[in-house]
């Protein structure tokens, strides 16, 4: 959210080059695991922005999700690759012929952490629940017509048609299982403090600053979670993570800067982890302000964007430019999707095409703080500058970046995506239907025949035809160039080197039932 949901994305860089680029799918270097996992001990993980909601149905950030997910669990989760598909709550389930109807099987002995067990009905709530949420995550489960309980460890889910991604949509955090009418508590109430079947349940929290679960002693896997607590702490300062995570502060840094990379690697006490990822930044154009409406215009910004320059002066070499809003993890994801590449020549073709061939001036949003968007920002200002597109920056903390691209109070602005689920059906709605809650990735763009093309994808169930939709929608978005594809990248992890079993999952999200102190 993990978009699910645009984050903002800050790091420090400095101002030289790494001569020699890295692979974007460098493999990862995971923490060493000993022999036997210790249980006991504390860890801290700083983060670069502070959670705004615990609400799992209508969190739109990553630092809120990956919390969440350790308190409350679906039927179903995505593998490490972040294709499969592996039973959770669930042990399993029946499809009908027709496509339509699905028995789940939950599985026995699973307790919440206030001792309660948890049943049919409270999945029923749960879901039923998360389907209401007109401004969250309901448009995934837009195909339930019902959901029955036949028995207490038995869940029968009735759609509306065939329905492809419907199994990886159950695995969204939006589907989390919580109890049955919020443990009696009022919605509200119950997001302050909110109970799960997670490894991991509530303890505190300080506005602003810190977020801490501690082990729920009713867990339905054995023996774990192995550590006693873990809080995350908002540390915007890129160089106060590092030296806090030298000092052993800190165990676990979140996404420490490009230019730091080098270093960590031969940090003594410190393991640098770069995992595959299913991460694509963009530069989001805002259609409400006239000029960002006409796709000549937009066709434009997207041929002046230098993106190998990007990846070699901002990420040292550490990432891909990108071709395609779907990341190359992703299910259907499509080599030859078309996304428009640095050609100053197409770019002045295309602006002379539109209603605004003298140039114009535009606002770009960018973070306090936020370096890295600060040098992209500037290399798009020289570049669209060549167009007579005068780019002036907006200064603003990340939250309110975040709130005022959520709510199209913008023109440029940055903003990142990591998938939730195993399926490209999660970000195709986000990004380019209207009515999938984020009005198209917050631009407000609207092409029928590309919503068309993924409502079809949704419903066809043979993966040829399906992928042969996908490849015809992303070529058509890539043309109408809603959104600038600027890059894919690694997740870039520094952990202690006494942390073990910590693997960050492609789709963003990481499993601290696992991790353990030696």
């Amino acid at each position: 959210m993990q978009g699910k949901r645009p984050l903002f994305f800050l790091a420090v860089v400095s101002g030289v080059v790494l001569a020699a680029t890295a692979a974007l799918a460098a493999s990862a270097s995971p923490t060493h695991r000993a022999a036997t996992p210790k249980r006991g001990g504390s860890i801290t993980i700083a983060r670069i922005e502070d959670s705004q909601s615990f609400d799992k149905t209508n969190v739109f950030q990553n630092e809120s999700i990956w919390i969440t997910e350790q308190i409350m669990e679906p039927l179903y989760l995505a593998g490490k690759d972040g294709k499969t598909l592996n039973p959770w709550l669930a042990t399993g389930y029946s499809q009908a012929k027709d496509g339509k109807t699905y028995t789940f099987t939950l599985r026995k002995g699973v307790k919440f952490s206030n001792g309660k067990p948890m049943t049919s009905a409270d999945v029923k709530f749960s879901i039923d629940d998360a389907r209401a949420q007109a401004k969250g995550w309901g448009y995934l489960d837009a195909a339930i017509k019902s959901i029955t309980t036949p028995s207490p460890d038995t869940v029968v889910f009735h759609l509306k048609f065939a329905w492809a991604p419907f199994l990886a949509d159950i695995a969204l955090f939006a589907n989390g299982i919580i109890p049955n009418h919020f443990a009696g508590q009022s919605r509200k109430a119950f997001y302050t403090h909110p109970i799960g079947t997670g490894p991991f349940m509530w303890d505190k929290r300080v506005v602003g600053q810190s977020v801490t679960l501690k082990r729920n002693p009713f867990y339905w896997q054995k023996g774990k979670p192995y550590l006693d607590k873990v809080t995350w702490t908002f540390v915007t300062d890129e160089n106060t993570r590092e030296l806090q995570l030298r000092g052993g502060q800190i165990q676990v840094d979140e996404f420490p800067p490009f230019n730091s990379i080098t270093k960590l690697k031969s940090t003594p006490g410190v393991t640098m982890n770069l995992f595959p990822s299913t991460r694509t930044d963009y530069l989001g154009m805002n259609e409400s302000y006239p000029p960002l409406a006409d796709v000549h215009v937009r066709r434009a910004i997207s041929y002046a964007i230098d993106r190998a320059a990007i990846v070699k002066s901002v990420l040292f070499g550490y990432g891909k430019p990108a071709n395609s809003f779907l990341p190359p993890q992703v299910p259907y994801y499509s080599a030859n999707a078309g996304g428009l590449q640095y050609d100053m020549t197409k770019a002045k073709a295309e602006l002379a095409k539109s209603k605004f061939a003298k140039g114009f001036k535009v606002t770009l949003l960018v973070g306090a703080g936020a370096q890295v968007e600060s040098a992209m920002g500037q290399v798009i200002q020289q570049s669209l500058k060549g167009l007579g597109i005068n780019v002036v920056f907006k200064q603003e903390d990340t939250s309110t970046e975040f709130n005022d691209i959520g709510k199209r109070n913008y023109q440029l602005g940055f903003s990142y995506w990591t998938m939730d689920i195993a399926d490209p059906d999660e970000l195709v709605t986000f990004a380019i239907d209207p009515a999938g809650g984020a009005h198209s990735f917050y631009t407000g763009y609207n092409n029928p025949a590309v919503v068309k093309l993924s409502h079809k994808a949704q419903r066809e169930t043979d993966p040829t035809k399906r992928a042969q939709l996908y490849a015809q929608l992303q070529k058509q978005a890539a043309s109408d160039a809603f959104l600038n594809f600027l890059y894919y990248s690694p997740y870039r992890w520094a952990t202690s080197s006494k942390l073990h079993g910590f693997y960050v999952y492609p789709l963003g999200n990481y499993h601290l039932e696992d991790a353990w102190l030696g």
